[in-house]
């Protein structure tokens, strides 16, 4: 075992069934180093499955469903290390995907958060909707990946095997420097779920650190094992996170028109929904936006706060500064090697 302290950190609700299917490959890939489950008041016998089968394993019991953000603020405030890997229960390991982002770390100092390839675990020859081979988002903070625009997946034909920067990594399985995570506040727990990574990671860039992907390291998802992606409050999520995020983190030059089409796109995306039938889709994306306007004032002292830290810069660097949304729908682009290589920010 490494003398670096890092240990996996595995936020469950109600995941018996992911636990008893993926918690032993954890450990055994994981080569010594502690995993901790942070249960987040589990209903099932997550809890008693783990004592019972695996007493290696470090139990945090958060006390309640605190959902993503919060639940893992509370658990980590618990664990003593210097690299934390935060790992969805729906995640099968390999054997090799610790060492070659800890050693990337350890060797690029100012890279605060990194991601290893995500890999779609029902079709492995896939790249994985939630991550794929790094993050990114476009000019109006629409997310995608390296592998991934909205719905359509890339097959990994090893196009995307370089270990690269990216603007954010994803939280299915997340390595990020304690320090760093603290010093940036943590996830923002106001999100509960959704988008909270992609949050960190550019208030992260806004103090000086780096994003990266380091695909020498392989791991495979189910995806959607707490909300399904389909869901209509996954939606409510993505949409007020979203557009919270671009409110908080982005450069003051350009930010009130760019929200202003936002508000004017999702109004596109809510009327989508409706035409399709999917009512309550179009009901989640009126109460994100609902949400954001209470939300605004505070906000808007968030981002006064963030702005205070030492070192801040406002910080844009691999934005996308085209519109994804109409790269795909409209251009028919479904591909990320086909999106315009000249728009991506230095």
């Amino acid at each position: 075992m490494s003398n670096v302290k890092l240990a996996v950190v595995i936020l469950n609700f109600n995941g018996r069934a992911f636990l008893e299917k993926y918690i032993s490959g954890v450990i055994r890939d994981s080569a010594g180093y502690p995993v901790y489950v942070a249960d987040n008041g589990s209903e099932d016998d997550s809890v008693s499955f783990l004592k019972q089968n695996y007493p290696e394993i470090n139990i945090i019991l958060n006390g309640g469903n605190y959902g993503f953000a919060q639940g893992y603020n509370l658990a980590l405030k618990q664990v003593p290390a210097d690299f934390f890997v935060l790992l969805n229960s729906d995640v099968r390991t390999t054997e090799n995907w610790i060492p070659p982002i800890l050693s990337f770390m350890q060797n690029h100092h100012k890279v605060a958060a990194c991601q290893p390839k995500i890999l779609d675990e029902a079709h492995p020859e896939l790249f994985e909707y939630a991550g794929a081979s790094g993050g990114y988002i476009d000019r109006y903070g629409y997310p995608f990946c390296r592998g991934r625009l909205f719905n359509s997946i890339e097959k990994d034909l090893h196009q995307f095997d370089d270990a690269t920067e990216v603007f954010w990594a994803t939280g299915a399985c997340l390595f990020v420097r304690a320090d760093a995570y603290w010093q940036a506040g943590g996830f923002d727990e106001d999100y509960f779920a959704h988008m909270e990574e992609i949050d960190l990671c550019w208030r992260l860039k806004n103090i000086g650190y780096q994003i990266f992907v380091q695909p020498q390291s392989v791991v495979y998802h189910v995806g959607g094992g707490t909300l399904h992606k389909l869901s209509s409050q996954k939606t409510f999520l993505n949409f007020r996170n979203n557009i919270s995020t671009l409110t908080k983190n982005h450069p003051p030059k350009y930010l009130f028109f760019k929200i202003l089409f936002r508000m004017l796109l999702d109004g596109v995306a809510a009327f989508k929904f409706l035409s399709d039938g999917q009512v309550k889709h179009f009901f989640a994306v009126l109460k994100a936006h609902f949400n954001f306007y209470i939300w605004l004032p505070k906000l808007l002292r968030k981002r006064k706060v963030f702005k205070a830290q030492a070192g801040f810069k406002y910080n844009a660097s691999q934005m996308y500064k085209g519109n994804v949304v109409i790269d795909h729908f409209i251009k028919n682009i479904n591909t990320f090697k086909d999106l315009n290589k000249g728009f991506f920010t230095e």
